[in-house]
């Protein structure tokens, strides 16, 4: 009896509670800035009971993670059910959730968890397990993510682990409080203020790992050599304090050059001044060793679970081996052999074009990286881009995948939108995401897809990773546009698994996001789902290539483009990358050689990119190219006026700020969209009527 009344009050107050909620709750004040941490109460208040039936029992076993789990725990029973989380001293016999490590779940890895509801004698527990407090951190998102989605507890039954052990956000973020490719305001890290610890940093390390974000390279990639200077590595460090608390690893871009005087000539750094006292960064010189081997021993001394490098090297400017007439393994190697001591890895970035490995820019990586296969230690990860030409709406996957069997390879994906129309933009990249992680490279056979590639099921690979190119930045929304911090949720999801379900992903986001109703969730989701598409049949229709100015990657410039990355004529359109031409495709296995090489089984998404089509060749919807072109080129105006119809039908249902934030950038992707039709149609008309 006095159970069944406990029971009941707690109900009383709850739906108390949820009435106060209800009533205060100011759906017009939203800014973008909780993401999909956006805790509204759930709108079945049968749900909700049930919920907070369970939340009045809790016990959490004691874990490195233990704080951080209340922390959220309690924000979630604060924000969704209006009660606050009970932690009896004895946990006892009613519903409730039990937190435990269990060391038999290690097959897991360190980070899987189980969820599973169990009826015992007559009550529901949730046993949420891990063999660690890192996977109990994530199962909590987990669990919190259903109660966002009004999943119920009834009957949960999960089993959840890492595909990757290490999953990146890379932030081309620069000292000086800029952001390269950046399109949502300056950078997260104040450098000024820093070792001084702002709110966002962490809120910032609770977004990452709610999503399964492990790890964090703060600096860019064109690294100023300063972020491994004494006084910047008491800022990071102040950092990698807070970051830790969530299971996030620091990582730094290291200039090649940084062991060199701040005096040593131009030609020797090329773009930047270095931090140390040598005259030289040849890898093989044994000060150069020491110099790095003492940086690495410093780092360390501050941060000891320091993640280990970033490299762009002999690439766009930066300095590398190459300067010293080294290869890239030889300065991959020295750096490697300096951490490995700390059981830490170099992510060598493969993005290299240089003009004399070949006339085919799209070549030169390939050719450049496949000699060395088996040469590199074992704590380095050669760090691919998804394509070979430079993070194209659309290109063809990177035939280093799956070539390099001797060496530890991760994917590097774009996030941020460089060539996607910035922040300016909806473009929802699940599925070009997608499209990537389901190729076939055929390298071990059918079936060798880059999903299992890069999970390390096809090649054992040390050190499994995934990187995303960050889109945050200092705006309100981190993101610039309300619909870009699905990229970033979406990254997370499939650097978790890239085999997800897209749909789920889909559907979790705009839940946990808009907090909507079912028709307005629908709404959303069709404005999304074709944007892609339509972004690739505008600007880069078959992967036709670069078709933007090269300043801003944006403003269009199909006429200075032509010539460079592909040609035009009143013939035909394209580039020949066939056996006929540069021999491009020869870089694939088979049947995908083949396939590329003939221009009626290549595909047409992709046609473009290995072929130099003539106008009047027939696509498969019966339409000459040159008619399917063109009117692809207007898709995008088509589209976003089509979704800002969509979009102003929700007036009411959407929080005013939002709404309104999100019809602005709609106005301004229609603009720039037609802008962008009359740039490509009146240069490539006239060439096609020029007589």
């Amino acid at each position: 009896m006095f159970i069944q009344t406990k029971i009941g009050m707690r109900k009383f107050l709850f739906f108390i509670g949820f009435f106060i909620m209800a009533v205060c709750h100011d759906s017009f004040c939203e800014d973008g800035y909780n993401l999909w941490l956006n805790y509204k109460p759930v709108n079945d208040r049968k749900l909700m009971a049930e919920y907070a039936t369970y939340f009045a029992n809790v016990e959490i076993a004691s874990n490195p993670f233990e704080q951080q789990i209340r922390d959220e725990l309690n924000i979630a029973a604060d924000k969704i059910l209006g009660i606050k989380v009970r932690y009896p001293k004895k946990f006892t016999d009613e519903d409730g959730l039990i937190f435990a490590i269990d060391e038999g779940l290690d097959f897991l890895t360190d980070e899987g968890y189980q969820i599973r509801t169990k009826l015992e004698n007559g009550r529901r527990i949730i046993y949420i397990r891990s063999a660690s407090g890192k996977g109990l951190l994530y199962a909590t998102f987990e669990l919190i993510r259903l109660m966002q989605c009004s999943v119920s507890f009834e009957k949960i039954d999960i089993t959840e682990f890492p595909r990757h052990k290490l999953r990146i956000l890379n932030h081309w973020d620069n000292l000086n409080n800029t952001i390269e490719r950046g399109y949502a305001g300056r950078t997260v890290w104040d450098w000024d203020k820093l070792p001084e610890i702002a709110q966002r940093y962490i809120d910032y390390a609770r977004a990452n790992a709610s999503i399964g974000i492990n790890a964090v390279v703060l600096n860019n990639v064109n690294a100023d050599p300063r972020v491994l200077r004494s006084d910047y590595l008491q800022k990071v460090t102040a950092l990698a304090d807070v970051f830790r608390k969530y299971n996030i690893k620091i990582f730094l871009s290291a200039n090649f050059a940084a062991p060199i005087r701040p005096s040593a000539t131009p030609n020797q750094m090329k773009k930047w001044g270095g931090i140390g006292v040598l005259d030289t960064a040849d890898p093989l010189d044994k000060n150069v060793i020491k110099w790095w081997n003492e940086k690495v021993k410093e780092i360390y001394s501050l941060i000891p679970d320091f993640g280990g490098f970033v490299v762009k090297a002999d690439s766009e400017g930066m300095p590398g081996p190459q300067d010293y007439g080294r290869s890239h393994s030889d300065g991959a190697n020295m750096l490697a052999k300096a951490l490995k001591p700390y059981n830490s890895v170099v992510m060598w970035r493969s993005f290299v074009y240089n003009a004399t490995t070949d006339s085919d820019r799209v070549k030169r990586s390939y050719k450049e990286f496949l000699p060395l296969d088996g040469q590199f230690e074992s704590n380095v990860i050669l760090q691919v881009k998804n394509g070979p030409l430079d993070f194209q709406p659309r290109e063809p996957v990177h035939p280093l995948f799956g070539a390099m069997s001797k060496t530890n390879m991760m994917a590097e994906l774009q996030i941020t939108q460089e060539y996607l129309g910035h922040s300016t933009y909806l473009v929802y990249l699940l599925d070009m995401w997608r499209e990537f992680f389901n190729f076939d490279t055929y390298c071990k056979g059918q079936g060798s897809t880059i999903a299992k590639l890069s999970t390390g099921e096809i090649y054992p690979y040390n050190t499994t990773a995934i990187a995303g190119v960050a889109n945050t930045g200092s705006d309100q929304n981190w993101c610039g546009h309300h619909f870009a911090q699905a990229n970033w949720y979406a990254f997370g999801r499939l650097a978790w698994n890239p085999q997800c379900d897209d749909n789920r992903v889909t559907d979790e986001w705009i839940a946990m996001t808009w907090n909507c109703d079912r028709e307005t969730h629908k709404i959303i989701k069709d404005m999304m789902l074709p944007a892609w598409e339509s972004f690739v049949r505008s600007q880069t229709p078959y992967a036709l290539g670069v078709t933007c100015y090269s300043s801003d990657h944006f403003s269009p410039d199909f006429p200075g483009r032509s010539g460079r990355f592909w040609t035009v004529s009143a013939k035909a359109i394209g580039s020949d990358r066939t056996i006929r031409g540069t021999d491009y495709v020869s870089q694939y296995f088979e049947p995908n050689r083949s396939m590329y090489d003939n221009i009626n089984t290549c595909p047409e998404n992709v046609l473009l990119f290995f072929h130099l089509v003539d106008w009047s060749h027939k696509m498969k919807s019966g339409k000459s190219l040159k008619e399917e072109f063109f009117d692809g080129l207007m898709s995008n105006i088509r589209l976003t006026e089509r979704n800002i119809v969509l979009w102003n039908s929700l007036k009411g249902k959407i929080d005013d700020r939002r709404r309104k934030e999100v019809l602005e950038k709609l106005q301004a992707q229609k603009k720039a969209s037609l802008e962008y039709y009359r740039n490509g149609f009146d240069f490539l008309n006239g060439i096609i009527n020029k007589k």
